[in-house]
C-alpha cells in the first residue's frame, strides 16, 4: 500500500473523503504534519493507493485499509481522524479496534443516519455523464473559500490553487457513487453506540457547510454526550483546506492531549 508518512510526534492518521484521494487534503495534511506524525493514503479501491479492495467486503475494505496502514507504519495505537466521508470509516475503526484507538477525530463528518438527499441523488443516477455538471456546480464552494481568505485577491489565488490540486488529482465519479452505494445496509448506529475513546468533532461555520450541514454531523454529539466540539470559524466543509493551520492546531492539541491520556493509562495498568 501506498503510505504518506509525515512529521514527529503523536500519530495521527487522516482517512479522506468521499472522493478517495488523500491529495486533496494536502494542506491540513503539511499543517498537521509539523506537530504529529501524520498517516494518510487514497481510498483502497484508488488505482494509486495500491491497496487491497475486497469487493466483497465493501465498506470494510476502508476500515480494513486504516489498520493496513498503521502497520505499514508500525503503529500499535493511533489518533484517527476522518473527513466528511472519512469520518463514518474512522469511527467504524475506532468502533471495531479501540484496542489500537487514542483517540478520534471527526471533521465535518456525515453522521451514521446520513442518507443521499435529491442532489447527491441525481448524481448518481449518471455519475459519469453528469460529472461535468457536479464540477460547475462545485464553484459553490467558493463562498467559503472566501470567507477564509484575507483579500479577495488571496481568496481567487486559494480557490485557483485548490482547483489546480483536484485538476491534478482526479476523481473517479464511479468510485464515489460505488462508495455512496456501499452505505446501503450499514448500521452504524449499532455499530457506534457504545464507543468511549476520547473524541473531538470538528465543523466549519453552519452557514459555510454546503456539503453536510453542521447540524447533520452533531448527530455524533448525540450519540457520544463525552465527545468535545470545536468550530473552524470563517469556513465550511474544506476546513482543513481553507483554514489548515487552525485545522492543525486543534487535531495536535487534542491528539497530545489523547496520547498522554494514554500513556498515563498504559504507566497505571
Amino acid at each position: 500500500m501506498t503510505i504518506v508518512d509525515l512529521g514527529s510526534g503523536p500519530a495521527v492518521v487522516i482517512v479522506p473523503g468521499i472522493q478517495g484521494r488523500w491529495e486533496w487534503l494536502r494542506p491540513g495534511v503539511e499543517a498537521l504534519a509539523r506537530g504529529c506524525r501524520v498517516i494518510t493514503f487514497s481510498l483502497a479501491d484508488e488505482p494509486s493507493a495500491r491497496a487491497r479492495f475486497d469487493a466483497a467486503a465493501g465498506f470494510s475494505s476502508y476500515v480494513d485499509q486504516v489498520g493496513e496502514a498503521m502497520d505499514a507504519a508500525g503503529l500499535d495505537r493511533a489518533v484517527i481522524c476522518g473527513v466528511s466521508y472519512g469520518g463514518l470509516i474512522a469511527a467504524s475503526f475506532a468502533a471495531r479496534h479501540p484496542s489500537r484507538t487514542c483517540g478520534l477525530v471527526l471533521t465535518s463528518a456525515i453522521p451514521p443516519s446520513w442518507r443521499p438527499d435529491a442532489r447527491v441523488r441525481f448524481y448518481l443516477r449518471a455519475p459519469v455523464l453528469l460529472a461535468p455538471l457536479f464540477c460547475l456546480a462545485s464553484v459553490r464552494m467558493y463562498r467559503e473559500i472566501a470567507a477564509a481568505s484575507s483579500s479577495r485577491r488571496q481568496g481567487l489565488a486559494s480557490a485557483l490553487t485548490h482547483g489546480a490540486n483536484v485538476l491534478g488529482h482526479m476523481f473517479s465519479p464511479s468510485r464515489m457513487a460505488r462508495r455512496v452505494d456501499l452505505l446501503r445496509d450499514q448500521q452504524f448506529e449499532q455499530e457506534l453506540s457504545p464507543l468511549r475513546l476520547p473524541t473531538l468533532v470538528i465543523t466549519g461555520d453552519a452557514g459555510l457547510d454546503r456539503v453536510v450541514p453542521v447540524q447533520a454531523t452533531h448527530e455524533y454529539m448525540k450519540l457520544w454526550p463525552h465527545a468535545e466540539s470545536a468550530i473552524l470559524r470563517r469556513t465550511g466543509h474544506l476546513g482543513s483546506i481553507t483554514r489548515p493551520d487552525e485545522f492543525a492546531r486543534l487535531v495536535t492539541r487534542f491528539a497530545r492531549t489523547a496520547s498522554y491520556q494514554e500513556e498515563n493509562r498504559s504507566q497505571v495498568g
